[in-house]
């Protein structure tokens, strides 16, 4: 039964390593009223990259994932769960995000972490398909559409659950830098959106 009270805003970390533009359009999105949700943590892996110097122009919290230091991966892993459960974290969000979630953190997350990937899945995913490497394969396949998928994160790459999708026409004279400008302009709207869904429905 609702009390009638407001809903807190869902305490959010987005999971980074490139420019950033799924951090600032989200960040917008929350300062907008659009997401009843807070980025409580941006984490990243890249000190260089887009995303970490948003995070520190805008005072949001950071973590630093020094993936380079551990091979296993079992360190990294168990640290990020902390590091999440310490920022008492509701949602996980993977943008760009070039390491695998370990299975510690997908243990502790659970059907709680998603990714958004530049193709329409189950089609061109799998390890090492990412960014320039996506739209090159969609091109050389000759196909006549391409999209963008927001999906649970699973142990394997690119399988778990779609949540939503949503799709670009190619055209004959694409170059891989224009299919992907043409689905960045999908892919922000559509991030959102699958976010708007998931706080309703567990709301």
């Amino acid at each position: 039964m609702s009390t009638g009270r407001p809903r807190s805003p869902a305490r959010l970390a987005v999971l980074a390593s490139g420019r950033g533009s799924h951090l600032k359009n989200l960040y917008e999105a929350c300062a907008q009223g659009i997401l009843n949700a807070q980025i409580c943590l941006v984490v990243s892996n890249n000190l260089h990259s887009g995303a970490w110097q948003f995070a520190a122009s805008k005072d949001l919290p950071q973590w630093f994932c020094n993936t380079s230091a551990d091979g296993i991966g079992s360190t990294v892993d168990q640290a990020l769960a902390t590091c999440l459960f310490e920022h008492r974290i509701d949602w996980v969000i993977t943008a760009g995000y070039l390491r695998k979630i370990g299975p510690i953190t997908l243990a502790a997350f659970p059907s709680r972490i998603i990714n958004i990937h530049p193709a329409l899945l189950p089609d061109y995913g799998g390890a090492g398909m990412y960014g320039r490497k996506v739209h090159r394969a969609v091109l050389a396949a000759k196909e006549r559409e391409s999209g963008a998928t927001v999906h649970y994160v699973t142990a394997r790459y690119d399988e778990g659950a779609i949540i939503a999708q949503n799709r670009v026409t190619i055209s004959h004279d694409m170059t891989p830098d224009s299919l992907a400008e043409a689905i960045l302009k999908i892919e922000h709207p559509l991030l959102v959106h699958a976010l708007q869904g998931l706080l309703t429905h567990h709301d």
